[in-house]
């Protein structure tokens, strides 16, 4: 064993060998990368996914994530059995970056801004799923390897494996044009979308867009929105943005098969219609689902041009006209 005095007569080389004994633990801890969601150029086409959405690491590794879309999201670790939050309860709260999740403490960033990142490190050893507060069907696992086991992948793969993700899910569904200059019939839908399943979770590609970007229709007439999205909610917001933006305005009322309607007698009108989604999927051992609001009414009474949004993704371009003819 080296005194302290011994330690000072050791030659150069000797210094450096126990340094690189010293510090190999911590030169063994080693720092991977990933992306956060995917984007076509037009912002159009969401890619609502960790990118990739399965890692393998070992104890000790940290992962920082990157936010490669206009379209907000959170990087979320919950405990076993937690109950999920809303994005804007967090997990509950937020934590710093970097984070630290071993299976005991929840950990979630705050929805990230493009080019923002989040890094986790995981002393422990363990399957641990990540998921998205903002989009239910986001999810994917870190495994968690003790150091003596061989990793399967290294860096160059996920990042391959990323980019590949990316590219087939913004390529999906290329046969439904979200540029369309004029709806057939008095019908628009809103929004389109597909749940895909991996090994390690689920991705989801929503187009935020009206189909048809532009209806025209005669004073009179009623035009319905259907939402085509399977997970993504959307509004039909004319004139006013609400503070309240899941619930519909006071001026809309129910039809008798579940749709919400309203009427606009002025271009200057507003009308919300609150969150249009599909219900969450049915899971066996848990209640059933209530329907969810699929569709919106609007009866135009006057002639006028009537410009709308969808208010939680006007940002990506998600808007529409009604031209209504005498």
């Amino acid at each position: 064993m080296h005194t302290l005095e011994s330690l000072f007569c050791l030659s150069k080389p000797k210094w450096l060998m126990l340094a690189t004994l010293v510090l190999l633990p911590h030169l063994l801890h080693a720092q991977w990368n990933a992306a956060v969601g995917a984007q076509s150029r037009d912002l159009g086409r969401q890619v609502l996914a960790f990118l990739p959405n399965e890692v393998w690491i070992h104890a000790g590794d940290s992962i920082t994530w990157i936010l490669a879309t206009d379209e907000p999201h959170t990087v979320t670790f919950l405990i076993a059995n937690q109950i999920r939050n809303p994005f804007s309860v967090g997990c509950p709260g937020y934590s710093s970056s970097p984070a630290t999740f071993d299976g005991s403490t929840c950990v979630s960033s705050p929805p990230l801004a493009p080019g923002q990142t989040f890094e986790v490190s995981f002393p422990a050893t363990g399957n641990f799923k990540i998921s998205c507060l903002f989009h239910e069907n986001m999810s994917g696992t870190i495994h968690v390897l003790d150091r003596s086991q061989p990793l399967p992948h290294d860096q160059a793969f996920y990042d391959n494996q990323a980019k590949a993700d990316g590219k087939a899910m913004l390529s999906d569904m290329n046969d439904h044009s979200h540029d369309q200059s004029v709806s057939s019939g008095n019908g628009v839908t809103a929004g389109l979308g597909e749940v895909v399943a991996t090994g390690g979770g689920t991705h989801t590609l929503s187009i935020m867009r009206f189909m048809q970007k532009k209806a025209t229709i005669h004073a009179g007439d009623t035009l319905e929105w259907t939402s085509g999205d399977v997970i993504t909610p959307h509004t039909i917001t004319f004139g006013t943005e609400p503070q309240d933006l899941i619930d519909p305005s006071p001026n809309v009322t129910v039809d008798a098969d579940g749709a919400r309607h309203a009427v606009l007698n002025s271009t200057s009108d507003s009308v919300h219609s609150g969150f249009i989604q599909a219900a969450p999927q049915d899971r066996i051992g848990l209640p059933q689902s209530p329907l969810g609001v699929t569709r919106f009414r609007v009866t135009f009474s006057k002639r006028g041009e009537y410009h709308y949004i969808c208010a939680l993704h006007d940002g990506l371009g998600m808007k529409g006209t009604v031209v209504v003819l005498p």
